[in-house]
């Protein structure tokens, strides 16, 4: 049941009485509903996340993918600490060239960079905060931003969480020894990325066009968008080989992936317990036999 006082203010903002509400299968982090109007218009809803900013924070993020205009973005409507609501987004089948076109879509948007790596604004990957704002260095170096603002802070909540066995400490200290090293070669402007492709973060809409959904942006390196989108099964061919033709990867791309893998599966260690510490230990010392 949606809290009366949402309605209320969703009601008043949009002029029409709410008759119908369906439930929406989504995350785990917010309750997602389709509002059914009395002019049989829908809105998406999103509510009952348990930090007062983030959905402020998703907003601001949408809002900076839809900037771009190159890729189809739920339109940001109406935002309160206590919900989110936008453009509903009606979906459909994909069609044989939906990936084609995924792939085209998203090498435009990483054409769209930035003078400073990071964001204007600290905000959440899944559950956990994310580090956006570059001290010193950080803003122009990216060895220094993601070391520090990625792996660094995502290893230090795991000590904190008491997920960070021993193996997963000493390969981590020998890892800031080679980080230079592993991530030579790649130097790029930074780049506007969703910041975190998975299968479960897009849509097709009816007209067989890729939309993109709950973001973590930041300005980086599109490498890190790549891996993960490979992370839980990876998407078919013709995406990585549309995206390829239209803005290639820096040489050595393969060689880096596990280290950007080790981002999101450190945070999935943090966020979901032990489960995922054998893969992070085994990304971690991958690079250092």
């Amino acid at each position: 049941m949606i809290a009366a006082e949402i309605v209320r203010k969703i009601e008043s903002w949009v002029g029409k009485k709410i008759i119908n509400y369906k439930s929406v299968s989504g995350g785990s982090i917010a309750k997602t509903e389709q509002l059914i109007f009395e002019d049989n218009s829908s809105y998406f809803l999103k509510t009952a996340c348990e930090f007062p900013d983030f959905f402020q924070k998703e907003a601001n993020g949408l809002k900076e993918l839809k900037k771009v205009n190159c890729i189809r973005v739920p339109e940001v409507l109406l935002i309160d600490e206590h919900f989110l609501l936008l453009e509903y987004i009606e979906q459909g089948p994909k069609n044989s060239d939906f990936y084609n076109r995924f792939g085209k879509q998203l090498s435009n948007l990483h054409s769209r960079t930035a003078f400073k790596f990071g964001f204007k604004e600290d905000n959440y990957i899944g559950l956990t905060n994310q580090l956006n704002i570059p001290i010193g260095s950080e803003s122009e170096n990216w060895t220094d931003f993601y070391y520090n603002k990625r792996l660094l802070h995502q290893y230090k909540l795991a000590e904190k969480n008491g997920f960070a066995g021993n193996e997963l400490k000493n390969g981590f200290l020998l890892l800031e020894s080679r980080i230079e090293e592993i991530l030579e070669g790649s130097e790029e402007k930074p780049t506007l990325i969703h910041g975190d492709l998975w299968s479960g973060n897009f849509l097709c809409d009816i007209n067989s066009n890729p939309v993109l959904i709950d973001p973590a942006v930041y300005y980086g390196h599109r490498e890190v968008e790549l891996a993960m989108t490979k992370l839980f099964g990876g998407f078919p061919n013709d995406f990585y080989y549309s995206y390829s033709k239209h803005k290639p990867l820096p040489q050595g791309n393969d060689y880096r992936e596990n280290i950007y893998f080790l981002y999101h599966v450190l945070n999935h260690l943090n966020m979901f317990g032990n489960s995922y510490y054998g893969q992070a230990v085994r990304l971690v010392w991958s690079y250092l036999h």
